[in-house]
């Protein structure tokens, strides 16, 4: 069976009795050398322990299976999760393959957002996942605010979350600051919405993150600094000094106050500050 093929994917859910899913983004990829893009861009190492959330059929987990000690398939889709046993099962029973067998995969059927990950992230470990776009935000932040992070994150999303995720000033958003101030962001490689099948409305884009040493420090820390952040965001479009004032209910000359002693404009928009800028906010904020 060939996971790259749209027959014999379809052959595979009609045996199931079941289709791609809209709402969860199943959307399978169909393209071998995003498949390899994606391994590369992980780095695996033969002793790396591995979470891939959102499975599916797989094809992402056995080339993942072929490079690293453990793989750990977290699955929301219960359908998906017997697909993914079989298509587990297959791989061990001889059908043609590179490396070791795939009796290092572990299949969790949970949805990611509700699961408790610490009993799977004891030891160091990487991400590699393909999601959605609902999934986006919650699931990074969960990530880099986790007791143990990531050594790094490799992802497969919606071409402009991921130009938003790795914007600079002055293009900033609420969500490039929320993964900024947790890790580095870049993007690898853009990839046709005709890699995958069925083929979504927009192009993907692989992204790697790399939380920083001291991320679930600042995660400790991180309560007054996204109340800043979230209020300099409350109106994107308006001044900083209005939404600051607006929205923590300070005194406008207060506030002028507070972030020309920041070093920041008050009539400059939120978009336009840098982490860094933010981080001055919150050491001389007096809220």
């Amino acid at each position: 069976m060939n996971l790259l093929s749209p027959n014999d994917i379809k052959a595979l859910l009609n045996k199931y009795g079941t289709e791609p899913s809209k709402g969860l983004g199943q959307n399978f990829l169909i393209d071998k050398l995003v498949l390899d893009k994606i391994i590369e861009s992980a780095d695996i190492k033969p002793s790396d322990t591995i979470l891939e959330v959102g499975p599916g059929i797989g094809t992402l987990t056995q080339a993942l299976a072929e490079k690293a000690e453990k793989v750990i398939a977290i699955e929301k889709d219960k359908t998906m999760c017997e697909i993914l046993k079989e298509t587990m099962k297959a791989a061990q029973q001889g059908e043609p393959r590179q490396g070791r067998d795939y009796k290092n995969v572990e299949i969790i059927h949970s949805d990611i957002l509700k699961l408790n990950p610490k009993p799977y992230t004891l030891y160091p470990y990487k991400i590699v996942a393909n999601i959605p776009y609902y999934l986006t935000s919650p699931l990074i932040r969960k990530l880099l605010e986790a007791e143990n992070p990531p050594r790094e994150i490799v992802l497969m999303l919606q071409k402009e979350v991921a130009q938003r995720i790795c914007a600079k000033p002055p293009r900033m958003s609420l969500l490039a600051v929320s993964v900024q101030f947790y890790a580095d962001a870049k993007i690898i490689s853009y990839v046709s919405k005709n890699c995958f099948w069925p083929s979504p409305k927009v192009d993907s884009a692989i992204i790697k993150i790399v939380p920083r040493p001291d991320a679930s420090l600042r995660a400790k820390r991180s309560n007054l600094f996204f109340k800043i952040v979230k209020a300099g965001f409350s109106q994107p479009r308006k001044q900083l000094a209005g939404n600051l004032s607006k929205i923590l209910k300070l005194d406008r000359e207060k506030t002028t106050a507070w972030l020309l002693k920041s070093k920041i404009n008050p009539t400059q928009r939120s978009e336009t500050l840098s982490i860094s800028d933010w981080q001055n906010l919150t050491k001389t904020a007096h809220i």
